[in-house]
């Protein structure tokens, strides 16, 4: 897949804001996710390995990008699933499964050991040709395609704005950026990040509540954003990325010399589960949002 970057240009009460259509790169293998497993899949065939064996929840965006990278390079796909096998023909686990991927439903406790070398150790004996993945590529590999997000932009982006959850994107990005220019990263979840990179700082107001939470206030800028500027946004990461770049605006934490640039990281694929999952009614929300 060749990366030719697409940027977007929107005004916000006279402030201008780029955007980087990472959700315009592919349209299963959204965003970042081709990033993080670009190299994790040269690796693999480099160790003759057939499988590819990674983790996610229910509506994970990593475990439906994964299924149809492996089917297309020609990788059998394992996902170890959090939850309950009742979610297995959620949208996301349905694509996964349509596009080959073998689902393992696991309880919540035994989920936790997915760092655990035991636990790694006891999967590699049982899938001996397969390569394991964290969860949301969260590794060296990772990291190092995500340091191709930013390779064909312009020096002129003072502060880049990014999602962050397990920190992948964040940390590659960090490390490819000029020394002129500084990374902030939305925290999404509940618990406190710290950055240990000079040019990454982590944002730690706007995660609403925790990992694939949200409060009123978000859907109603989620879908007036959307309405106002025609790009759509995700509920787990975006919303509140697009939502914490404009309060900052609004609270004057940004400088209006500052040429900004927002990494909109994909993931438009969890929507639709997402909504079935908290019964919204997203053309209910823009009417309640219009007033």
């Amino acid at each position: 897949m060749h990366y030719i970057p697409i940027i977007d240009h929107i005004d916000y009460n006279g402030y201008p804001i780029s955007i980087l259509r990472l959700d315009l790169l592919h349209p299963e293998v959204s965003g970042n996710k081709w990033f993080k497993l670009k190299y994790n899949l040269q690796e693999a065939e480099c160790q003759q390995k057939n499988t590819i064996l990674t983790f996610g929840g229910a509506f994970s965006n990593h475990i439906a990008a994964t299924a149809f990278a492996c089917k297309d390079a020609g990788f059998k796909s394992i996902g170890i699933i959090r939850g309950e096998e009742s979610s297995a023909n959620n949208p996301t686990l349905s694509m996964a499964k349509k596009n080959g991927m073998e689902l393992r439903f696991v309880s919540r406790e035994i989920y936790k050991q997915k760092h655990s070398e035991g636990y790694l150790k006891k999967l590699q004996q049982e899938f001996p040709d397969a390569f394991i993945v964290p969860e949301g590529g969260d590794n060296s590999l990772g990291q190092q395609g995500c340091k191709e997000i930013v390779d064909h932009l312009s020096e002129k982006f003072t502060t880049l704005f990014c999602a962050y959850g397990t920190g992948t994107t964040a940390r590659g990005i960090a490390g490819a950026i000029g020394d002129h220019q500084q990374l902030i990263a939305i925290n999404v979840l509940k618990y406190e990040a710290i950055s240990d990179l000079p040019k990454l700082h982590v944002n730690n107001a706007y995660h609403f509540g925790g990992y694939a939470k949200h409060t009123q206030a978000l859907l109603e800028f989620k879908t007036g954003f959307e309405k106002t500027y025609a790009i759509e946004l995700d509920y787990v990461y975006t919303a509140k990325l697009m939502f914490a770049v404009i309060d900052m605006i609004k609270k004057n934490e940004i400088p209006k010399t500052d040429n900004i640039l927002v990494i909109h990281s994909g993931g438009l694929q969890g929507n639709r589960g997402y909504e079935e999952r908290y019964n919204l009614n997203p053309s209910r929300q823009v009417n309640d949002a219009q007033g």
